[in-house]
């Protein structure tokens, strides 16, 4: 167990009741939006493209986001059945979404010159959704900040002697703000601890950690300010909830876990990405997650004028469609003792045993060990009901073998043309 004055920090187990409202919202809206904006070519396209500060000033000179609208921003997170969002207050490249007392490097010393973060948590909270902030634990604008091995001028300047303790007071110091100014906040999300991380085979030269963050300390700090708060496992020390990346995890990662994704494998607005995921595959991402007792937060990236790109919207109202027929196959779900069949994943919430089909059989369906469990069966889009059917020995013959099924065996009676929705869902009333 942890010893010190930090052991607190590490030892803290956020209450039942905020675990189990995280899991009972199972679906969150990322927002990644910034300077990077306006590049429209990644959020790491400065450390991608080695820019200097001077080549990264003109997006700072034009970030005027004349379109930007977070009441639409919250109605499409609403309408695609997203319960809460994340956004990001400040990725690496150290741009603040907020009017920080600490730096000029902000949304205030821009042509725009309001705070961006205060708009977006009211329109979110007044939809009733959840609001967590993202904060990056890197900055590749501040002066104090080491030009590491991640760092855009990283190999291509001589490396100047730099006190990470000031930037660690920097970093406190932010983080403090964000969690005072904007009242309640669900979840800090930061990213990202590197201290093992390797890079072409090799550790990342000055890669950082739990010591550099001092995290320890970060994480009171945290709980102190917002003690209903949930915060994530990249301090590098234990957290809340774990944060697979950009794959879905075979098997549940952690007893609490939220897994992230991207529309198009780009977090930041990426004008010529055009690899969008289509809506039924994001669909049963969304079901295989929450199969395994996980959320998914899947990302947005907003454009250089503030607006949500027209293919992520058309995305989320996909989303939201499925989501408004089959929303109680998810929220307040999780995976079931049951063991679901070959190309369908099993969501359960109390006596209702949800069997979300990836695949569509040809009229029947074997579901093992449930015979004699389930009261009444219906797809779920409509209501209509799903025969069951009862293996006969005496009357099964030839090729029509029922009977043959190993004992305990439900057979469903499926129609032959599929549901027009992304994925079918069949509810068992056990």
């Amino acid at each position: 167990m942890p010893h010190g004055p930090h052991a607190d920090a590490l030892n803290h187990r956020t209450s039942s009741a905020r675990l189990a409202e995280f899991r009972e919202q199972r679906l969150g809206l990322f927002i990644h939006w910034g300077l990077y904006a306006l590049a429209a070519r990644h959020e790491w396209v400065k450390q991608r493209e080695h820019l200097t500060d001077a080549d990264y000033q003109p997006y700072f000179d034009h970030f005027d986001p004349d379109l930007f609208d977070p009441d639409a921003w919250a109605e499409a997170a609403a309408g695609a059945g997203m319960r809460y969002m994340v956004l990001t207050t400040k990725h690496h490249d150290g741009f603040c979404l907020w009017d920080s007392a600490l730096t000029d490097y902000s949304v205030a010393g821009t042509p725009y010159g309001k705070d961006l973060v205060g708009p977006i948590v009211a329109a979110f909270r007044a939809r009733g959704l959840g609001v967590g902030f993202y904060h990056s634990l890197l900055d590749w604008h501040h002066p104090d900040f080491p030009i590491d091995g991640l760092h855009p001028l990283h190999g291509r300047v001589e490396e100047p002697w730099r006190d990470i303790a000031k930037y660690r007071r920097y970093l406190h110091g932010q983080v403090e703000e964000l969690l005072t100014r904007y009242g309640r906040i669900d979840t800090m999300w930061f990213d990202f601890s590197y201290s093992t991380r390797l890079r072409d085979g090799k550790p990342t030269p000055g890669g950082k950690g739990a010591a550099d963050w001092r995290s320890a300390e970060l994480m009171r700090l945290v709980r102190e300010l917002q003690p209903g708060i949930l915060v994530n496992n990249r301090l590098e020390i234990p957290g809340d909830f774990v944060t697979p990346e950009q794959f879905q995890p075979p098997a549940p990662p952690g007893e609490v876990w939220e897994a992230c994704q991207t529309l198009n494998g780009s977090w930041g607005y990426d004008r010529d990405n055009l690899d969008y995921k289509p809506v039924d595959l994001l669909v049963r991402m969304l079901v295989d997650t929450v199969s395994k007792d996980g959320n998914l937060l899947l990302n947005v990236g907003p454009d250089g004028r503030g607006a949500f790109d027209p293919r992520a919207l058309e995305t989320l109202r996909g989303i939201g469609e499925w989501m408004r027929l089959h929303g109680r196959a998810v929220y307040g779900a999780g995976p079931s003792a049951f063991e679901a069949p070959q190309d369908c994943r099993y969501t359960q919430r109390g006596d209702r045993l949800y069997v979300h089909l990836l695949a569509w059989p040809y009229r029947h369906l074997h579901l093992p060990g449930l015979a004699g469990r389930v009261r009444y069966a219906q797809l779920l889009n409509d209501g209509s009901e799903i025969r069951r059917l009862v293996p006969d020995p005496a009357r099964d013959s030839g090729h029509t073998k029922l009977g043959a099924l190993p004992p305990g065996t439900l057979t469903l009676q499926l129609p032959v043309q599929r549901p027009d929705v992304a994925v079918p869902v069949i509810e068992l009333f056990l």
